[in-house]
């Protein structure tokens, strides 16, 4: 079922954002060559417990995961994408890494999540984490009245395309309220002026997420990592943005602290 929400009720998701928002920025900042992402994850469940809010992953488990999560954020390095399951890997120079971070604050829950090079980057990295920011910029602008959930997966199609890089629609942005995962399902890649027209009150996560040389994943033997099924180095970005009458609001934006 798609909710809408009041303008009283997007005000209230403004702390969760604000957190995401912040937490992310720390752990960029935190994570560097050497870095275990187990650490990472015992970092965000310390400032989950400081902040008083609860971490949507640790007890997830929906239909495609193979137990509950565990943790309480995603962690995927190089040719993982999504859903990455920490586990002990100190970062090596170069690595690619994706941070997705979900908390829920008085109830209202808020999903972003950066990617990132620690050490040297290679410019294909750059390149390919800049496109799906790109991408996210385009949906954001999108996200407008008047307009329907295929222009936002137009939007990021266009971008994606323009450098190449082919799209899996299995997992894309979705509603996200009082749940981390709702209705609608907003793919990466779709057709303008098609699908559910976007009202005031909707929030969505939006999250473009592009493999470098493919679109086909698989699965990790944790049940939960998704990787480029030719080994190609994935990137993924996503905010949560609520759709009202005076344009998008960006919930989980970063630029307030100094951060993209």
């Amino acid at each position: 079922m798609i909710e809408l929400r009041t303008p009283a009720e997007i005000d209230a998701m403004r702390p969760a954002g604000r957190f995401v928002a912040e937490t992310l920025a720390t752990l960029r900042a935190e994570t560097a060559v050497g870095t275990n992402l187990l650490a990472i994850d015992r970092r965000a469940h310390e400032l989950i417990r400081k902040a008083g809010a609860e971490s949507c992953y640790i007890d997830y488990h929906p239909s495609f995961g193979a137990s509950p999560f565990g943790k309480v954020i995603c962690t995927s390095v190089n040719d993982a994408v999504l859903h990455g399951l920490p586990h002990d890997y100190a970062l090596r120079d170069g690595d690619l890494v994706s941070l997705d971070f979900a908390v829920s604050i008085d109830g209202w829950v808020a999903d972003s999540a950066v990617s990132f090079v620690v050490g040297t980057p290679r410019d294909e990295d750059l390149r390919l984490i800049e496109t799906t920011e790109r991408a996210l910029d385009a949906a954001i602008a999108a996200a407008t009245v008047g307009h329907r959930i295929g222009d936002i997966s137009h939007a990021v199609a266009q971008v994606a395309h323009g450098e190449g890089y082919s799209i899996n629609t299995d997992f894309g942005g979705h509603g996200v309220g009082r749940v981390m995962h709702g209705d609608p399902h907003v793919p990466n890649d779709g057709k303008p002026n098609r699908g559910y027209p976007l009202r005031a009150g909707l929030v969505v996560a939006l999250e473009p997420w592009f493999l470098a040389t493919t679109d086909e994943l698989v699965t990790d033997p944790d049940g939960w990592t998704l990787r480029s099924a030719d080994g190609s180095r994935g990137a993924h970005s996503e905010h949560t943005v609520a759709i009202t009458a005076d344009g998008p609001i960006v919930l989980t934006d970063r630029s307030f602290l100094g951060v993209d």
